[in-house]
């Protein structure tokens, strides 16, 4: 297979793009989940520093918290039309170069004087943000062998529950110790280090050439593929309504200052990247039961923590219970979608990645509005009757029909 140097044109391969895989590149996976890791912490970074971004430039709680919407639905808009206008570029290439826009991103938010110009650089994490998770969550088959494809999956997506841990937490912490413009500092230079390593370690990765809009259309008639992409949007759009705000939230409820609320925040990371690890095998094997339990437990720890979360302690216990619910939700919700269609994965994965996006950006608006308007309390009940739709939808559909479930 010809090399090529980053966004270098690359003839159409003469040979299936999806080739048996006969060597696995772990590297290159773990490689893919960095940069997963990167373009999500970067995402819901001000979540952990809304009140001094906030101060800095003169806006609301509220107001900030729309840069996750200006975000989310940037990269829904351009996530599913990536790989297709990417299709003549290695996947490698096309990689490489939207981890530099992520590096750009980051580094005009630090600058940002004012909300408008944050405003633009959101928008140019958008595109570059919603490009990588499209191409990530579709590459798993193409690094390792197929016996291996679930542990990949998993490993990719532990990027995103290790953002959590190590990303929003790290600059909470980094923001009351240095200023917040720092933590987007550190963003943009670790995106421009993996940007370089993708050069040296993954292979080139040809792109599908039969992927077009038409096979994006294809993938959405699928009915499996829709109902999984139904629930992502549910899930998705009520835990960014709550989590988005948790800030505030586990001020007004617990007390907490900006160092405890770091706290809280690194032990719902790690919790959810427990439930990451442990949810990405199980749904390999039935995402429709790991759906339904993680729909469950997010549902009822929403609706519990306007009551419970009343001292530091119970806080604590309940963001845990949180994360390791919510840390499971990507693989579990992406492997339902793979399940739904095989023969479309890279089409389906971009359809997933643009409703995941657009429901974060759905989330931090209502959650937004409903924070300036009512209140906390609020924010985390709405947010919990979302949660409870998905389990309903969840429980009385499948991801496949039956005859195809029992051979999956």
């Amino acid at each position: 297979m010809p090399h090529s140097a980053p966004g270098q044109h690359s003839p159409a391969p003469t040979s299936p793009t999806h080739a048996h895989v006969t060597e696995n590149h772990w590297a290159a996976v773990a490689l893919i989940a960095a940069s997963t890791f990167v373009v999500v912490a970067a995402e819901m970074m001000p979540v952990g520093l809304l009140t001094p971004i906030g101060a800095a430039l003169v806006e609301s709680e509220g107001t900030i918290g729309l840069s996750l919407v200006i975000t989310g639905l940037v990269a829904a808009a351009t996530a599913p039309f990536v790989p297709v206008v990417t299709r003549r570029f290695y996947r490698r290439s096309t990689l490489i170069v939207l981890m530099l826009f992520v590096a750009a991103a980051n580094a005009l938010t630090a600058l940002a004087p004012s909300f408008a110009v944050l405003a633009v650089a959101r928008v140019l994490l958008g595109v570059s943000m919603g490009g990588v998770w499209a191409l990530a969550a579709s590459l798993a088959p193409r690094l390792v062998e197929t016996r291996s494809v679930g542990l990949a999956t998993t490993i990719i997506f532990s990027g995103i529950a290790v953002a959590s841990v190590l990303g929003v937490p790290a600059g909470t912490y980094i923001g009351a110790a240095a200023g917040w413009s720092v933590a987007f500092w550190a963003l943009s230079c670790a995106a421009a280090v993996i940007a370089l390593a993708m050069f040296a370690v993954l292979p080139t990765m040809p792109a599908d050439q039969a992927l077009s809009l038409g096979s994006l259309l294809e993938a959405f008639r699928n009915p499996g593929v829709r109902v999984g992409i139904a629930i992502t949007a549910l899930l998705v759009t009520a835990h960014f309504a709550a989590y988005t705000y948790v800030r505030p939230g586990l001020e007004f409820f617990a007390g907490a200052n900006a160092s405890q609320v770091g706290t809280m925040l690194l032990i719902y990371g790690a919790l959810g990247v427990v439930g990451n690890f442990i949810a990405g095998p199980f749904a390999a094997k039935s995402s429709k039961t790991v759906v339904v339990v993680l729909s469950v437990g997010i549902a009822l720890t929403l609706a519990l923590f306007p009551i419970w979360a009343a001292t530091l302690i119970a806080g604590a216990l309940l963001m845990a219970v949180w994360g390791f619910f919510y840390g499971g939700v990507s693989v579990s919700t992406q492997t339902w979608i793979a399940h739904a269609a095989p023969a479309h994965r890279e089409a389906a994965s971009a359809l997933w990645v643009a409703v995941f996006n657009a429901s974060i950006a759905l989330g931090a608006f209502v959650g937004g509005r409903v924070h300036d308007h009512s209140g906390p309390r609020s924010v985390f009940w709405i947010a919990a009757g979302i949660a409870t739709l998905a389990m309903l939808l969840a429980v009385i559909r499948n991801p496949v029909a039956a005859k195809q479930e029992q051979t999956t």
